[in-house]
This record gives C-alpha cells, sequence and structure tokens, in this order.
C-alpha cells in the first residue's frame, strides 16, 4: 500500500464533505516477535497493521476518529466520522493546528533487521543467565524486531513521513532458593544495533543482581526520614510525576500548579538538568513530529535547576496564554553528576535504594505516597539487605529541591537516558 496515494485519497474525501480544517497520520507496522518460555524458544511470528487517524475542524469544534482500514471505504468512514464528531462537539477557540511546518522524509533506527544475530544475542543471553546467576529464572522474554511506515499531513501544509525499526528485548524473572521464590520482576531495552551482549545492555544486569540478592527479604520495622535513591527507572518515573504535576496541561489550565509562576526561576536543585532531546543519538527512535503538528525540537525543560517553561501542548498554550513546548514524546535525557554510585551510597547513613515506585498520582501540591518494590535498605554507607511492607511519602517539589547528588552512570534504555538520584527528606515507613 501507498500511503502518498492513500493520503491524497482521504484528502479528496474530506474536501468532497466541505472539510477544509484538517490532520492524519496513515500507518503501517510490522512485528517480528519471538517468545522465550523457560528457557525455550515457543513461538515466532510476524503481524501486520495499519492505522489511520483523522482529525477534523468546523467552527471551533474538533472531532477525532481512528481505525484500521485503509482501504477507500475505510478512509471515508474515518473523514466522515471525524466530521460528525465535530459537528457534536463543544465549541473551544482554543482547538487548531501548528502553522505549516514543510515537508521532510525521516529514517531512523535499524532499517534491515538480522534476525539470525538477534536470535544469536537472545540465546547468548539466555545461556550467560543461567551460568552465572544459577538462582535466577527467566520466566518469560521477548524478543521483536518492530518497524513502521508512518505519513501525516494537515491543511496548514506540514506534510511528514517516516520510515522506522527498531530491536527490542524484555525479560520476566524471579529468583528461587529450593521452595523459597522471590516475587516477580520486570525490565527491557530497545536497541538499533547488535553489537553489544544482551546482558550488557539497558538495566537487565542490574535487576537480575538485584532479585538474586532478594530471596531473603525483611520487613522493616519503625520509621525513618532519610535519604531515597532512585534507580533510573524509578528515576524517570518520579520525574514523570514532577513534570506531569507541575508543567502539564491539566495542571496550568487548572491554575494548580505549584509553578504556575515560576519560569525563570530555581524550582529543583541546581544539580538537575532536565532536556528532551529526539535527536540524541542515543534514543533509537525520537519523536520527529509532535502530535500538536510541529516539528519537533529538543526542549531543555529544567537548566541547572531553573524552570525554562512549561510542557504545553498547543491547545494548553492557547488556553492559558503561555509558550507551546514544540515535543510531545519522552526523549527523556537527564545530565549525569560527579558523584559515581558507589560514593553516592558510600555518603548515606540511612536510606532505601528504590527500584520500582508503586503508588497513586500526587496530590496537586506535589504529596505522594505508596510502596517501595525491588528495594534495599542503605545503612552507614552500604547497602544492607531487601526490604517488603515499606512505604516512602514525601513532597515532590521539595524532594527535588534537596537532591543530595546525581550519578556519574547513566542507564541508556534506547528510550531515555537518565542516571541514580539521591533525594533527602524522604520519610521510610515499614510495617
Amino acid at each position: 500500500m501507498d500511503l502518498r496515494v492513500q493520503g491524497a485519497l482521504l484528502e479528496n474525501i474530506l474536501k468532497e464533505q466541505g472539510t477544509e480544517k484538517f490532520t492524519y497520520v496513515l500507518v503501517l507496522s510490522e512485528k517480528q516477535e519471538l517468545n522465550v518460555e523457560s528457557g525455550s524458544f515457543k513461538l515466532m511470528r510476524t503481524t501486520f497493521n495499519k492505522y489511520g487517524s483523522v482529525r477534523v475542524y468546523e467552527n471551533d469544534r474538533m472531532g477525532n476518529v481512528s481505525g484500521n482500514d485503509l482501504s477507500e471505504e475505510g478512509l471515508r468512514k474515518l473523514a466522515e466520522g471525524a466530521k460528525t464528531a465535530a459537528q457534536s462537539a463543544e465549541e473551544d477557540p482554543c482547538h487548531d493546528l501548528a502553522p505549516g511546518q514543510g515537508s521532510d522524509v525521516f529514517r531512523q533506527g535499524v532499517l534491515e533487521p538480522d534476525l539470525d544475530k538477534f536470535i544469536f544475542r537472545i540465546r547468548e543471553f539466555l545461556d550467560a543467565v543461567a551460568k552465572e546467576y544459577p538462582t535466577v529464572r527467566v520466566i518469560s522474554s521477548m524478543g521483536s524486531y518492530d518497524c513502521s511506515h508512518w505519513y501525516s499531513n494537515n491543511s496548514n501544509g506540514t506534510e511528514f513521513e517516516a520510515y522506522e525499526g527498531q530491536y527490542s528485548f524484555s525479560i520476566e524473572i524471579s529468583a528461587t532458593d529450593g521452595e523459597t521464590t522471590t516475587s516477580a520482576d520486570y525490565t527491557g531495552f530497545c536497541t538499533k544495533d547488535l553489537d553489544t551482549p544482551f546482558l550488557e545492555m539497558g538495566d537487565l544486569k542490574s535487576h537480575i543482581e538485584n532479585i538474586a540478592k532478594s530471596i531473603y527479604p525483611t520487613a522493616m520495622e519503625g520509621k525513618f526520614e532519610g535519604c531515597m535513591v532512585l534507580t533510573p527507572g524509578a528515576a524517570a518515573n518520579f520525574l514523570g510525576m514532577l513534570i506531569g504535576n507541575y508543567t502539564s496541561d491539566t495542571t496550568l489550565i487548572e491554575g494548580t500548579s505549584q509553578w504556575l509562576d515560576k519560569v525563570g526561576e530555581q524550582v529543583c536543585d541546581e544539580k538537575l538538568t532536565v532536556t528532551f532531546d529526539p535527536y540524541d543519538e542515543r534514543i533509537v527512535i525520537g519523536e520527529r513530529g509532535t502530535r500538536n503538528g510541529f516539528r519537533s525540537e529538543k526542549v531543555t525543560l529544567i537548566d541547572k535547576g531553573v524552570l525554562t517553561g512549561h510542557r504545553l501542548s498547543l491547545y494548553g498554550a492557547k488556553k492559558t496564554g503561555r509558550p507551546v513546548m514544540k515535543n510531545t514524546g519522552w526523549d527523556l535525557i537527564v545530565e549525569p553528576g560527579d558523584t559515581s554510585f558507589e560514593d553516592m551510597i558510600a555518603s548515606i547513613e540511612k536510606g532505601i535504594l528504590v527500584g520500582y515506585y508503586s503508588g497513586g498520582s500526587p496530590g496537586t501540591n506535589g504529596e505522594f505516597s505508596g510502596v517501595a518494590k525491588n528495594s534495599f535498605l542503605i545503612e552507614n554507607g552500604k547497602i544492607t539487605g531487601a526490604v517488603t511492607e515499606t512505604m516512602i511519602n514525601g513532597n515532590l517539589g521539595e524532594a527535588f529541591r534537596h537532591i543530595r547528588s546525581i550519578s556519574k552512570e547513566q542507564l541508556a534504555d534506547g528510550g531515555s537516558v537518565v542516571p541514580y538520584i539521591a533525594l533527602d527528606g524522604i520519610v521510610v515507613s515499614g510495617k
């Protein structure tokens, strides 16, 4: 199927029905998937998918419809459905398209896969885990090569087309000693090359080593206020909560953000610099066009602790009268610090190393409370053992104003680049 031909057909249908303002995206994707259970390959399959999304604007009303039939009949239904949705929507003059961005064709990642080498790397990984970590069991793993071709156009004259491909690998693991078994843990990464053994990719090795140490956890007694060290995965989670709570459309439109009028001011510790960079070579497939129709840009949201702007869509920007952020992806890059992970731990008298946080969304004031999972107690500069039934709570804004240290080491998993972050003033509670 030629997406440009189908796009031209869709545009003719839109114009025939009297739609003058519109945007659409058409996607063809392919997944070549390998599933492994208990060390044995169980499934290999290839799946193909089609997807189309059409958004139309009628007198300050916006309607959006999506589907997976890109035939002429299917495109006609999308166009008609979007028009009907717009006619029944509420009027809001803030619904809009970005100005014309010109045309471009993007190519990212790996477009010609080497499946034989991919299978070799998976087998190599399974053999290495079995040999080096005898108590760890790879319950299941999934490897896939995913590629897509998408074409997007709008009535303001923006025409983007992309060809993208990447390898992805994920695992579910546990550890066993006799009749004692840990709960399951999960992790994964994506990559554009197969030059490195998978055990050295992403944070697979640290997850495997940590679960091997978690067979006999203890339930912590009492509570204390101390330092919380976030693994890169947990740090990305907490930064997501921080950015969503203080800089997103919802909190800015409602006026509940604690950083509503803080642009240009110090809102975090000066050690923290947060950038969204879809063009960083460590990001396998970065965003090239935003959902608003802008060409994606590199954006530094927090520069040495100073807030440079808000993470607003075009709708949020028009609603609040503030600048739009021309990046709606999660191509997260956190600058490293000057402290090694080993020295970070050695500096902590009492704290907790958090592998995963499970909890509800923070309050508008930034207060959070949840369970620390896959976590370890830190005492007198040493990681002393795995803990269970452990709660952590604090305030997001205050925590990131009191960063003890950021590690030199960074985790690059193909979608983000994040170091370890140590935050002071966190309350840790046992049973």
